[in-house]
Formats: C-alpha cells, structure tokens, sequence
C-alpha cells in the first residue's frame, strides 16, 4: 500500500460552496486544551481562543512580508525564533495595526496576560490578531478578561476555536488527518487539526490570513520548520481572494509529541492534506465567491514561471467576472497569459486551455461547444488548466469569482 494511502483527512465542509456549519466538534489532538471567549471587542460574538499544549512544542511560523505589518505580527516573529512554544492566542474583530507604541505595547500586554494565565513565559506565546485597521485593542477590556483567565482549560473542540477567530467569515474551517506512528507505537495513529480564518484581503506573500495546526506527532523543529515551508508553498501561499496582502498574516504549526514518533514523508503528507483542505475552504469562501476557482499551469520552464502564469489568470478581474457570470469568454484566459510579458520562451503556438477536461485554445469552439462551456461555468468549482510547451513544471493555485457581494462586504466593512 502506497504511504500516503494510510492518511485520512476529514474536513468541516464537505462541499466547496456549501454554507453548512459543521455539526459535530472536532477534538484537538491529545495534550491539547483550549479556552474560547468574548471580551467585547466589537460584539457578542466570540472574539478570543486561546490553544494550550500541555507541554513544549516543536513550532514553525511564517508571517506577512507587508511592509505595514501589525504589532502581533512582530511579536510572535520574535516569539517563535527560537521554534518552541506552548500557546496561540488570538483577537479577532481588531487587526492593533497601524497603532504605533501603543499597539505594539498592547500586543506584548495580550502575550504576557496570556502567558500569566497559562504559567508560562510570554516568549511561550504566539499571538495573532485580525480585523480592522487603525484601532487600538480596548486594552481595559483585555486586561480585565486576562485578569480572570487561568488553567485548566477544558475546552476540546477545534471547531469552536475556529469560529472565535473569524471576521467576515460565514463559517468555520476546520480540517484533520491521521498519520501513522512508528517504532514501539506502530499500529496507533498521530493527529494534526488545523483551523484557518481569511475571505478578504489575501493574496499571500508568506502563509496568508490566520492558520494554525496543531498535531501530537514528534517532530524534530528543524524537521518541522522545512515542511511547514514547503506545505505553506503549495498551500496558502498558492491562494488568492482580492490580490492585497494582509498586515496580520500569520501560519503556524505546534507539535507537542506526546503520540509518538511518525516517519516525516507521512507527516508532510498529513500536513499537506490539512493545509490544502483549509485553503480550498479559504478560497471558496471568499468575500462574496459564489465558485471555487482552480488554476493550474503546466509545461513551465521552472515553478516560479508556473506560479506566475497561474496566478495571473486567477487574480484576473476579466477572468474572475467571466467565470462569476458563466460567461463563455475563454480568450480572457489568453490575455491574462499574454500579460506575462517578460516570460519570452512562452509561444503562444504552444499554449493549450482548458477548462475542465475541455480545449478552447487552440481548437475553435463550435456554437455548441461555447454552449457547452457556459454550462460548465455555472458550476460550484471551476478548473481552468494551461499547458506552455516550455518545460516539466507545474503549478496549481485556488481562489473564487469576483461578485457584486465583494464590492458591499467591502464597501460597508467598517459600519
């Protein structure tokens, strides 16, 4: 039996474009807790989770390159650089960007109330924040609520940590996979959960919104750090909703150990399953999507030329709309290839589309086959696939079509 046939993945959401809240909790692996609540920051709904190992973990984090980026950002850059931790708190409904001194003093704050609460030192405590721009956290509030938190935690379920970190979100994300353990363990099973929040404001040059994996598998840190970059690559960093680049973006992965050991391909694999699941489901629920958009060029000279390519007909307003209204205009794809300008060895003799399992380029479309196409395009999940006749490498990248309903969520965001 080949590896990765051993992993099984189970996810929140089943379908790509189906609204349904998951209805059953997703357990956390073993040695983890967590504590969900509302401080008030901006309604009744739960604003703050906090995710606990029992003991040290193995971590790997990677987090926006944007030159505005918030002050949790900064701290936890700092946190996660010696690659153990014990606690993720988050704060969402309020990115503390933009705040100058003040924000980045409420952010060290936040870690060591955390960090408090948990008998931990605040370095032990990566934290995250999400929302909007330019307000202060209501640091009274906070520090009350912290005043009152203290372990144990009893909380297990993963699904409620997801909702607690979510903004324009209309439902959580969650996924999970088992891997295998080896050695002594062999026959017993590893966890990892992940749970991602983002519908707006990605286009990620790092990981991209807030995702954080949790797993009790043993793994080295340098071992850890390695995947965790190669899985974010395929993954996260392969999603794009609007083009713009967070000040918060933040991706973690914790490892506490306490299952057992698992040979690495199997973890990566794992790892890849969870994190490619959460995309899918970031990507599906873009502000205003009505379709799941997945992008993949192939025969490119290298990956960056395969990347590149894919990413600009997925970040194509032309292209976004065509598919939103299952409109038949394949050329669109054309253009966003030609707008490669500088990637000289593409010729456009070379290039085949599809979309599905369909060519539209070069062959012409009959009458009946762009009836075809329109069909196809009404679809919940839309492929559109590019070969370049330029080399072995392939890419493949995941967003959603562009709606009106971008346009209001965005133009009310802050009322």
């Amino acid at each position: 039996m080949p590896r990765w046939a051993v992993v099984r993945e189970r996810s929140v959401r089943l379908s790509p474009m189906s609204p349904t809240a998951p209805n059953e909790p997703i357990a956390l692996p073993d040695g983890f807790t967590a504590h969900v609540g509302n401080i008030g920051i901006k309604d009744a709904t739960d604003d703050f989770c906090v995710l606990l190992s029992e003991v040290p973990c193995s971590a790997a984090a990677v987090f926006t390159k944007s030159l505005f980026a918030g002050p949790s950002v900064e701290v936890s850059r700092r946190h996660s650089a010696h690659g153990t931790l014990r606690a993720i708190a988050v704060i969402s409904k309020n990115a503390n960007v933009a705040n100058g001194p003040d924000g980045l003093a409420d952010a060290e704050e936040l870690a060591a109330g955390v960090a408090t609460a948990i008998g931990a030192e605040p370095s032990d405590v990566l934290i995250a924040s999400t929302g909007v721009i330019g307000r202060r956290y209501p640091i009274d509030k906070i520090r009350s609520y912290l005043d009152a938190l203290a372990t144990p935690f009893t909380g297990r379920d993963a699904v409620g940590v997801a909702q607690a970190i979510m903004t324009t979100d209309t439902h959580p994300k969650v996924a999970t996979a088992q891997i295998p353990l080896t050695g002594d363990a062999a026959g017993a099973t590893a966890t990892v959960v992940g749970v991602a929040k983002g519908v707006g404001m990605i286009e990620p040059d790092m990981a991209t919104m807030l995702a954080f994996i949790v797993t009790d598998a043993a793994v080295a840190q340098h071992v850890l750090d390695e995947v965790f970059r190669r899985v974010v690559a395929r993954t996260f960093n392969s999603l794009s909703v609007d083009t713009d680049t967070s000040t918060s973006d933040t991706a973690a992965v914790l490892a506490n150990g306490m299952a057992g050991p698992v040979d690495p391909d199997d973890f990566e694999t794992a790892l890849e399953s969870v994190c490619l699941n959460l995309t899918r489901q970031l990507a599906s629920d873009g502000e205003g999507a009505t379709k799941l958009l997945v992008v993949t060029a192939s025969g490119a000279r290298d990956d960056d030329q395969a990347r590149r390519v894919a990413k600009s007909i997925l970040n194509s307003p032309l292209v976004k709309t065509a598919v939103h209204g299952a409109d038949p205009n394949w050329g669109r794809v054309a253009m966003a290839i030609g707008k490669c300008s500088e990637d000289t060895d593409i010729d456009q003799d070379a290039v085949v589309i599809r979309f599905g399992g369909s060519e539209t380029y070069p062959a012409q479309l009959s009458e009946a086959g762009l009836a075809s196409l329109e069909e196809y395009l009404q679809s919940d999940e839309i492929t559109i696939s590019v070969e370049l006749g330029a080399g072995s490498s392939e890419w493949t990248v995941y967003g959603c079509d562009l709606s009106d309903g971008y346009v209001r969520i965005n133009a009310d965001y802050t009322t």
